[in-house]
């Protein structure tokens, strides 16, 4: 059965929490698919994972690369699984895929965004009622993240 994550940013901003997630799941040799729904943020993102760490870069690449399937992150504005991702994270108020061919899935949103937030809700409460098993995340002010529900 699919794990699905729900993360609540309230201490930092999406850009100095997912490229730690991504590391992490890298190093546990996942093949990960982000999805947001902005081009304009995939490009921006997609320059944060070059230099996001002084002494080394996340490997990834964007749908619009020729070699998109071969990426062991990839950057997407689309539902589509071009890498044979095992992992999803869903950012920037993404509309999720069927869920079902994920080992996890991680809504990753921004708890000062009514919108995200309400979105995250109405998935959260969609799920619940379809049987998944989730769990919620938040930061604390430290930017740790602490389990606060499970179902």
């Amino acid at each position: 059965m699919t794990e699905v994550l729900f993360y609540h940013l309230t201490e930092r901003k999406i850009e100095d929490a997912l490229p730690p997630l991504l590391d992490r799941s890298v190093e546990r040799g996942w093949r990960v698919a982000v999805q947001m729904r902005s081009p304009e943020f995939m490009e921006k993102l997609d320059g944060l994972l070059w230099t996001y760490r002084p002494e080394s870069f996340l490997p990834h690449g964007t749908e619009a690369d020729d070699l998109a399937e071969e990426q062991p992150i990839l950057l997407m504005t689309t539902p589509e699984n071009v890498n044979r991702a095992s992992v999803r994270f869903l950012i920037d108020g993404a509309e999720p895929p069927p869920l079902t061919e994920y080992e996890r899935v991680v809504f990753l949103f921004d708890g000062y965004d009514a919108e995200q937030l309400e979105h995250a809700r109405g998935e959260w409460k969609r799920l619940k009622g379809e049987g998944m098993k989730l769990t919620y995340w938040q930061q604390t002010p430290e930017g740790r993240w602490e389990k606060k529900a499970e179902t």
